[in-house]
C-alpha cells in the first residue's frame, strides 16, 4: 500500500509539473519559445514514406548511364511517371523516375547519366552505388502522371525517356489509344532504352528534333515532354498558345530574380535580409546552420518551411496547392510582399 502512495504521488507531481510548464510558455513567449502550436516546420512536416533497399543489379543501359534495380520488402505500387528521392550514402537527395514495371511490386528499376559538371548526385550514384549496396528512397510520388486522353505525343530527350518509357508501354499493352514518340539523343550510344523505344514504334533521331508538327497537332492531343532544358523550352514555344504540356524536368527551371526582403526568425527571435542573388535558405542558415536542405532545386521537400506570415513567390516543382497556402520551399521560392514570417 505505501508503495502504492509513493508511485501516486510521483504521477501526480509529474503531471503538475506538465501543467505549470505549458502555463508558463502560454505566458511568456520569450521562455522557452514562442507561443505557438507545435512547430510542423522541416523535414518532420512531409516526409514521405521512408523504406531500406538493396541494390541487386548495376547495368548501363548507355554511354555514361546506370540502370539500378532496387528490392525491398512491401514496396508502394507506382504508376507510369512516378518517381522516388534517392538517399545518397553521403546524405544528398536526389530524385529519379521510375522506369521498371509497374506490376513487380518488388522492385524499383532507376537510370541515372552521369552529370560532369553537375552538383555531385550522380557522380555518387555512379562511384558508391553498387550489387549489395543498402540506400534509404523515400516515396513514390508522381507529379508527371498519365491522364486520360483520345491522342498522346511523347517527346523525350536522352535520359529523358526514363518516365516516358513506363508510359508507352502501358498506353501499347492497353492498344486503345493513339500515341507517339519522338525520342532524340546527342548519338546513339548516349540514348538508353533506344533499342525497346524503336521495337514500341517510336521515332528515334540525333540532333535536334523537327518540331513543325507541333503546330498542326489535333486539339485533343495530350503532349508529354521530359530532357534537357533546351527541348523542353524549343518544345513549349513550338506548341500553339493555350494548349497543355506535361513536363517533367531533372533540374529546377530558370527563374527571374527577385528583389531583397526581410524575413522574421518567428521561435529563434531573429531578424534578417535576404539579399537579391541570394536565396532564403542560405540566410537562414548564417543564422541557423543546422536548418535541413538537400537538393536545392525545389524538388525533395527537405527545407520545407512553415509561413506565419508573408506573401511567397513559389518556384519549386513539388508542392500541392494546398501546401502553398501555408508553406515553402526556402531553398528556391521567394517572397512578394517584402517581408516574411517563418516558424523557425
Amino acid at each position: 500500500m505505501p508503495r502504492l502512495r509513493t508511485v501516486a504521488l510521483v504521477a501526480g507531481a509529474a503531471l503538475l509539473a506538465r501543467h505549470a510548464v505549458r502555463r508558463r510558455i502560454a505566458a511568456s513567449p520569450l521562455w522557452p519559445m514562442p507561443a505557438l502550436e507545435e512547430p510542423i516546420s522541416g523535414q518532420g512536416r512531409r516526409r514521405p514514406s521512408s523504406h531500406r533497399v538493396l541494390v541487386t543489379q548495376r547495368t548501363s543501359p548507355a554511354d555514361g548511364v546506370v540502370q539500378l534495380l532496387l528490392e525491398g520488402q512491401s514496396l508502394p505500387p507506382w504508376e507510369p511517371g512516378a518517381h522516388i528521392d534517392l538517399v545518397l550514402p553521403s546524405g544528398l537527395v536526389r530524385q529519379y523516375s521510375l522506369c521498371g514495371d509497374p506490376e513487380d511490386s518488388g522492385t524499383y528499376t532507376i537510370a541515372t547519366r552521369l552529370v560532369e559538371d553537375g552538383r555531385g548526385g550522380s557522380r555518387e550514384v555512379h562511384e558508391q552505388l553498387h550489387e549489395g549496396t543498402e540506400v534509404e528512397i523515400r516515396g513514390p510520388r508522381n507529379r508527371f502522371p498519365l491522364v486520360g486522353a483520345a491522342s498522346y505525343l511523347f517527346i523525350a530527350g536522352g535520359i529523358g525517356i526514363t518516365p516516358v518509357l513506363p508510359m508507352v508501354r502501358a498506353l501499347h499493352a492497353a492498344g486503345a489509344a493513339d500515341w507517339r514518340l519522338l525520342y532524340c539523343g546527342r548519338d546513339r550510344a548516349t540514348m538508353p532504352y533506344l533499342e525497346e523505344a524503336e521495337k514500341l514504334g517510336a521515332h528515334t533521331t540525333t540532333g535536334p528534333l523537327d518540331l513543325t508538327l507541333l503546330a498542326g497537332l489535333p486539339e485533343e492531343t495530350v503532349v508529354y515532354c521530359c530532357g534537357p532544358q533546351g527541348l523542353m523550352d524549343a518544345v513549349a514555344a513550338a506548341l500553339p498558345e493555350g494548349r497543355k504540356l506535361h513536363l517533367e524536368r531533372f533540374t529546377a527551371a530558370a527563374t527571374a530574380p527577385g528583389g531583397a526582403f526581410e524575413v522574421e526568425l518567428r521561435r529563434s527571435g531573429r531578424s534578417l535580409t535576404v539579399p537579391a542573388d541570394r536565396s532564403v535558405l542560405a540566410a537562414v542558415r548564417d543564422e541557423l546552420p543546422d536548418v535541413p536542405y538537400s537538393c536545392e532545386q525545389g524538388f525533395c521537400g527537405t527545407c520545407q518551411q512553415r509561413v506565419l506570415e508573408g506573401g511567397i513567390d513559389h518556384r519549386d516543382e513539388l508542392l500541392t496547392d494546398a501546401e502553398r497556402d501555408d508553406s515553402m520551399l526556402i531553398c528556391v521560392s521567394r517572397c512578394t510582399s517584402g517581408r516574411l514570417v517563418l516558424d523557425l
